[in-house]
């Protein structure tokens, strides 16, 4: 089955509290994945920064909500027990314990309207959104940001000229650790008879071996021919790895070429390439940044 939303968490979580013990969170989730029955795929699946495990991150807030409206209550550092109140709840088990299930208790509602603002993704009526955690939901807006720049990158990149492209890559690998200075780790063929390569980078601040570079801008996929053309290229020149970098995307078959040949060939296509751009600064530049804290809980232990 899929990964549980964060709301259907909480009326499971009630019900393990229930023996009035305290639990650690991670007794809990792992609870919780057993009567889910989630894989183990599916248990340890990730947010898309991969910080913290999604269904994990879905338990917790479950737990911070029944805490928000008094059913549940964390006695020391990571430990929940129910409530006088929860475990009223349970004498009369509703069919789901939601959001909107949570709205009949005063310590919920005001919790709500403080951290409620007008911008509020947690206010919207979309079904998707009410199912997601906070996190999930600054993450998901940060990925379709993510997207829409890596488009606009490649729309540009096809706006500029092959020589600007290809200084562009050298900038990029170098960028990436390969070279050292940008003044002296790229070397751009740019000659008649180069054999379709476009320049060549050093592998490491030595220069202990060259790595040798083709780039197109192309708008269709690039096939095997092309690619063998390029591994023929190297061989000419005795290189024993080259990058194959395109804005577009590659065959089944020139990918299925690259992974059978004693050449080292690695493919870049216009999605990775614009991706590699945003993580090292090609091209982008930071127009707003948000850290998200958590509470340091060592700070206020007095023990």
């Amino acid at each position: 089955m899929a990964i549980p939303d964060y709301q259907s968490c909480m009326l499971p979580l009630l019900n393990f509290a229930d023996d009035r013990k305290d639990h650690s969170l991670r007794e809990a989730v792992e609870y919780l994945a057993n009567q889910f029955k989630l894989t183990a795929a599916e248990r340890t699946e990730l947010l898309p920064s991969g910080q913290q495990a999604t269904f994990h991150n879905r338990v917790s807030w479950a737990r911070s909500y029944l805490k928000k409206a008094g059913l549940l209550d964390s006695p020391k550092r990571g430990v929940l027990r129910i409530t006088a109140l929860g475990l009223e709840v349970l004498t009369k088990p509703p069919e789901r314990i939601d959001v909107k299930f949570l709205e009949q208790f005063p310590e919920f509602v005001e919790f709500r309207n403080a951290t409620r603002g007008s911008n509020d993704a947690s206010s919207l009526s979309d079904a998707e959104t009410q199912e997601k955690t906070p996190e999930e939901i600054l993450e998901i807006a940060h990925q379709n940001i993510r997207k829409e720049l890596a488009q606009e990158i490649l729309s540009k990149i096809l706006t500029c000229s092959p020589l600007f492209f290809e200084n562009l890559v050298v900038e990029l690998l170098v960028k990436m650790g390969y070279g050292g200075s940008r003044k002296d780790a790229g070397e751009r063929i740019g000659q008649s008879g180069d054999g379709g390569i476009d320049g060549i980078i050093k592998e490491d601040r030595l220069g202990l071996d060259a790595i040798y570079i083709q780039a197109k801008r192309w708008q269709g996929s690039v096939g095997r021919p092309e690619i063998q053309k390029f591994v023929g290229a190297l061989q000419g020149q005795r290189a024993k790895k080259g990058v194959f970098i395109t804005t577009s995307s590659f065959t089944q078959d020139a990918l299925s070429y690259v992974s059978n040949i004693d050449t080292k060939v690695v493919l870049i296509d216009g999605q990775l390439l614009s991706s590699l751009m945003i993580d090292f600064d090609v091209g982008v530049s930071v127009s707003a940044s948000y850290i998200v804290k958590k509470i340091d809980s060592d700070y206020f232990d007095e023990n």
